[in-house]
C-alpha cells in the first residue's frame, strides 16, 4: 500500500492531484493537511467524504506540533507539498503572508519530515519521498527569442511570491545536499483546469464573461505564458514520483505557449459556440485592457527535454482541447462558482485589486 501526506491538497491543483492519485492506485491511503485559506474549499473534495482511503486533517504546515503529531502517529511513503501561496497579485499587496507560508512553512514541513525520514526503517527509509512543488515564476522573464527555461536556468524572481517560491525551493534542495534527505523539486507552468479559484486568468474571464462582466486584460495582453492543463501535471508528478532522482529537479509544462489576449479570445470562442443564446454573445465584446501589474514578467516557457527523456512523459492536450474540457467543467459547476464569487472576502478583492486598473468588475 502506499501512503501520501498531502499539503495544500483543498486547493486547485492538490484537489486535482488526489482525485487522481484515488484513480491510479486501488491500494492507497491519502491524508489531506489543508489550513482551508480562502483558495482551499472541502468542496473540491465533497465526493471522497465516505472513501475509506482518504482522510482530511484541518492544519497549517507552519503548525509545528501538529506536523510532529501526524508523522509520528502514521506511516507515510510520500510527502507532496502543495501547500503555498500563489498568487502574484496577492504577494503585491501582502509580501509577508507568502514568506511567512511559503518560506517558513516549507522549512517547518521539511524539520518534521526529516525527523521522521531520519527514523525509519532503511528498507523505507530508500523508498521515501519529499516532492516540492514550484513554479516557473522562480526564472524570472524571458525575452521574446530567448530560449525556454531549463532546469540549469538561474533563478531570478521577479515578484514576493516568486521570491518566495525560490527561497522554498533553496531550502528543499538544502535537506537534500546537507542531510542526504530525499527531496524532489518541480517547476509547473500555467496550471488551468477544474476547481481553479476564480481570481486566476482563466476561470475570472469564464465566470465574468457569462455573468456579463468585463474580461480585464492586464496591459496589452501579450504576455506569453506556456499552459499547462492540470491533469496533465498530475500524470507528471506521478512519474516523478515513481521514477525520478532524489536531489534532482524537473521542469513540467504543457507545450502551449500563447499570449494572455490569445487564450482570452480563445475562452470567448468557446464559450460562443457552447453559449449561443448568451446575451454577452459574442462573448469577446467584453474584452477590456486594464492597468498592468507591477513588474509583470512579460513571458515564461518550460524547457521538456530533461521530463521527456529521463521520465518519459509529455503532455497530452492541446490549449484547446484542455480549454473546452475546463469551460464545459465551470459552465457544468456553476453552482460551485458561485458560491465563491458570493463570498464577501472574494468580492472585496477583486475591488481591491481592479478598482486603481481602471477596469472593475461593475
Amino acid at each position: 500500500m502506499k501512503r501520501f501526506l498531502v499539503t495544500g491538497g483543498a486547493g486547485f491543483i492538490g484537489s486535482n492531484f488526489i482525485h487522481y492519485l484515488l484513480r491510479e492506485i486501488p491500494d492507497i491511503q491519502i491524508i489531506n493537511l489543508d489550513a482551508l485559506t480562502y483558495a482551499g474549499n472541502l468542496e473540491n473534495l465533497s465526493d471522497l467524504e465516505m472513501d475509506s482511503r482518504y482522510k482530511f486533517i484541518h492544519g497549517n504546515i507552519n503548525d509545528q506540533q501538529l506536523l510532529e503529531d501526524i508523522l509520528k502517529n502514521t506511516p507515510i511513503d510520500n510527502i507532496i507539498h502543495f501547500a503555498a501561496e500563489s498568487h502574484v497579485d496577492r504577494s503585491i499587496t501582502n509580501p509577508l503572508l507568502f514568506v511567512h507560508t511559503n518560506v517558513l512553512g516549507t522549512a517547518n514541513l521539511l524539520l518534521q519530515a526529516k525527523k521522521y525520514w531520519t527514523d525509519l526503517d532503511p528498507k523505507n527509509k530508500l523508498s521515501f519521498r519529499f516532492l516540492h512543488i514550484s513554479t516557473d515564476e522562480v526564472f524570472g522573464n524571458l525575452e521574446k527569442n530567448e530560449p525556454a527555461f531549463s532546469e540549469k536556468t538561474p533563478y531570478a524572481p521577479n515578484s514576493p511570491y516568486a521570491a518566495s517560491k525560490a527561497a522554498s525551493d533553496h531550502i528543499v534542495r538544502s535537506y537534500f545536499r546537507t542531510y542526504g534527505f530525499p527531496t524532489i523539486v518541480t517547476n509547473c507552468s500555467n496550471n488551468y483546469g477544474s476547481y481553479q479559484y476564480p481570481e486566476k486568468l482563466i476561470p475570472l474571464i469564464i465566470s465574468n464573461a457569462i455573468n456579463e462582466k468585463p474580461l480585464p486584460i492586464y496591459g496589452d495582453g501579450t504576455q506569453i505564458r506556456d499552459w499547462l492543463y492540470v491533469l496533465d501535471h498530475c500524470e507528471a508528478l506521478l512519474s516523478v514520483l515513481n521514477g525520478g532522482t532524489p536531489g534532482d529537479s524537473y521542469n513540467i509544462g504543457g507545450n502551449n505557449q500563447h499570449t494572455n489576449l490569445e487564450v482570452i479570445q480563445m475562452v470567448c470562442k468557446i464559450l460562443d459556440e457552447f453559449l449561443p443564446e448568451s446575451k454577452s454573445f459574442p462573448h469577446d465584446h467584453l474584452i477590456k485592457f486594464v492597468n498592468d501589474r507591477p513588474g509583470h514578467d512579460r513571458r515564461y516557457a518550460m524547457n521538456l527535454s530533461k521530463i521527456k527523456k529521463k521520465l518519459y512523459w509529455q503532455p497530452s492536450e492541446s490549449l484547446e482541447s484542455g480549454l473546452r474540457k475546463t469551460v464545459r467543467w465551470y459552465l457544468d459547476h456553476k453552482e460551485w462558482v458561485n458560491s465563491i464569487l458570493e463570498k464577501k472576502a472574494h468580492k472585496k478583492w477583486i475591488t481591491t485589486n481592479y478598482q486603481n486598473r481602471g477596469g472593475d468588475d461593475k
